[in-house]
């Protein structure tokens, strides 16, 4: 699995070899989303606006790490964790 980060409940990952546009997965208890990292708009699914909320702020803190992550998966390459909303 490509989990880089696990937070308040969330999980987030980007997977290997992924289609673009560049975006992570959140799982929340039965809810799912896609997220675009360039505008962070939801791609796919949906979250409670709660929990959405505080997937954008911690998106936005840490968007150069998701991009590196981003290319790291399309390549084939492992990701690295990315700190997780305090």
């Amino acid at each position: 699995m490509g989990e880089i980060s696990r937070f308040l409940g969330m999980v987030v990952c980007i997977y290997n070899r992924e289609h673009p546009p560049p975006h992570f997965h959140v799982y929340y208890a039965e809810h799912e989303a896609e997220i675009r990292i360039d505008t962070l708009e939801v791609l796919r699914g949906s979250l409670p606006r709660r929990v959405l909320s505080l997937v954008l702020e911690w998106a936005v803190l840490h968007r150069p790490e998701l991009r590196v992550d981003w290319e790291r998966a399309a390549g084939g390459i492992p990701t690295l964790p990315i700190e997780p909303l305090e």
